[in-house]
Order: structure tokens, then sequence, then C-alpha cells
């Protein structure tokens, strides 16, 4: 079978150019060679899908000789996309996001995939390879094709949303690993690791947050080309990411209360060890006084001349410190 066009790590030099497909409506796809792309004609098939690359030097041409809008276009080829929905005559501008599972990538640098749908016809359009995609086509080639083109969107935003789940429960694991170390005062102090997961958390949902009102938008505008199975699951997608949404919200709050936890714990670590430092001045602060005094070179000090009073200062000072160690006990010091 057709190897996964997203399945290497280098999208410019691994994965295909162009993807396209013929659907028969009925869950079976023929992959359709570039120069077979432009005589598909609506009658033969039920719908297709075009997924280019944005930076194939035919890629644009190939998009305005395909009769699409310019605005289109433009929002196919952006730079930088946010996941949203547009209707546009017919058709509607979908842009969804992807967690990025490349070798050596930051989930949280999010992938974006673009597409126009029309009633026969999607076109997409890519920038880093993304293996929803690739799933997505693999399931194509093992008969398991969509049936109409709101099936195949609903059907890459739940593999999306699929993708994203184990990067999510692996935050949750990391926060858990810190909560339990932090209940076993085993706490490391890990505030990075702590910074790390919140800075991931919010990343990852500023994306969910809106690719959930895309899908939303999606599913209730009037397309007479969205069937109501269409809609459903559309729905289920949406549903999905608005869990991710709420499970990424959560995470962030457990990691700020973490992170103040700890902070609290160091913070009443510092304050007993200042309150010791400051009950030992307190307790030699009179004794450096005495022996200060005894210890400046005028005449006059008592017992200078006497081989015991040296013996006699040090059971004075003694008497002294056990004074001031059970008066300071007495006011709660020690406790």
């Amino acid at each position: 079978g057709h190897a996964g066009p997203n399945e290497q790590s280098d999208p410019v030099s691994e994965l295909p150019e162009i993807i396209a497909y013929g659907f028969d409506g009925r869950g079976k796809a023929v992959r359709l060679e570039a120069g077979q792309i432009d005589d598909a004609s609506t009658t033969t098939y039920a719908f297709t899908w075009v997924h280019l690359r944005r930076d194939n030097e035919a890629a644009r041409s190939w998009l305005e000789a395909s009769g699409i809008d310019s605005f289109v276009i433009d929002a196919l080829t952006a730079d930088e996309t946010r996941p949203r929905c547009t209707v546009h005559g017919e058709g509607v501008v979908l842009n969804l996001r992807g967690v990025n599972l490349n070798p050596g990538a930051e989930p949280e640098d999010m992938i974006s995939v673009r597409f126009w749908l029309e009633h026969r016809r999607i076109i997409g359009v890519w920038v880093r390879e993304l293996q929803a995609v690739s799933d997505l086509t693999l399931s194509i080639e093992r008969n398991q094709a969509p049936t109409t083109p709101g099936d195949l969107i609903a059907k890459l935003a739940l593999r999306l949303a699929d993708r994203a789940e184990p990067t999510v429960a692996e935050l949750n694991e990391r926060i858990d690993v810190i909560e339990d170390e932090a209940l076993g005062q085993t706490s490391r102090q890990p505030r990075t690791e702590l910074a790390d997961i919140r800075r991931q958390a919010i990343a990852l949902r500023r994306h969910m947050v809106p690719q959930r009102d895309a899908l939303t938008t999606l599913e209730i505008e009037d397309l007479d080309w969205l069937s109501a199975r269409d809609r459903s699951r559309i729905r289920e997608a949406a549903d999905r990411v608005t869990r991710l949404g709420e499970e990424l919200e959560a995470i962030r709050d457990r990691a700020q209360i973490l992170h103040d936890e700890l902070m609290d714990q160091r913070a009443e670590a510092m304050n007993k060890n200042t309150m010791l430092l400051s009950v030992v001045a307190s307790i030699f602060l009179p004794l450096g006084l005495l022996t200060g005094l005894l210890g400046i070179n005028v005449g006059g000090i008592p017992g200078a001349q006497e081989p015991w009073a040296f013996w006699l200062v040090c059971l004075v000072l003694l008497v002294i410190a056990v004074a001031q160690f059970l008066l300071l006990r007495l006011f709660g010091f020690f406790r």
C-alpha cells in the first residue's frame, strides 16, 4: 500500500508535493496522479481531495488555475494561521491545528492544516507534516475512506484530537509526579519543570479554544452539502476538542496551585531558619556584651588578678544563657 505522506521527519524532501484522491462516496477512494487531478471530472467521483505543499512552486499556480477566489488562495497560503471557519459563497475556509509529534519538536508548536471545502471538492494546503493527515490517508488506503467532504473533515478533526490526547495525558502525569513529591516531602522544588508544564498547557490551549469554535461554527452553518451525520460527527470532534481544552485549563491551574504551594513551603522553611538565627542571636547578644565589657583594656576590671575569676565569668554566662533559653521557650519560640 501507499505509505502515509507524513511518516517521515523531513517534510521538504520526503513528503509528496501533491496528495490527491477521488472518492466514490461509499467508503472507497482512488489515488490520483498529478496529471489526473485536472481531468477528474465531478461526474467521475462523488468528491475529490487535493492536498498541496504550500512551498511547492507549482502549488500557487495550481490553486490559481483551479478557479477558487483569491481570498481563499490567500487564506490557504498565509504564513500565520489560527483555527477558524469562514463561509465564502458556497464553500468554507477551514483552518485547523494539530500537535507537533515530529522527532525533536515541541508538541505545543502546533502545525496548521488549511482547507477549502465545497460540495464535491476539497483543497488542502500543508506547510509542515502532520501525523493526523497521515492517519487519514492510511485509512483511505485501507478502504475506510470518508463518504462526504464533511465526513473527511470530521475524521481528520477526530484524529487531531486523538493525537493530542497523549500529550495532554503526559502533562497530567508530570503534574501527578510533582504532586506526589510535594506531598511526600521529597520535593526537589521543580519550579522550572512546573513553569514548562504551564507554558505547554497555555500554548496548547491557545489553539484548542479557537479550534473548538471553528468546528462548532462549521457544524451550525447553513450548508446544504453537510448532512445530519456529518454535523453529528463534527459536533463529536468539537466536544473532544472542548474536553482537551478543559483538561489543559485544569493542568494550567494545577501547575499554578502547586507552584504556589511549593513557594509557601520554601517560605515557611526560610521563616523557620530566620527564627532560629534570631533566637541564637538574641541569646548570644547579651553574652557578647558582657565578654566585650570584660575584655576592654582599661584598669578596674573585677577579678583581673584572681585565678578563679575566669571560671566565675563562664559560670555567670552559662546561667544567663540557660535563663534566656528558658525564657524564650516560655514565650513559645521553640514550639
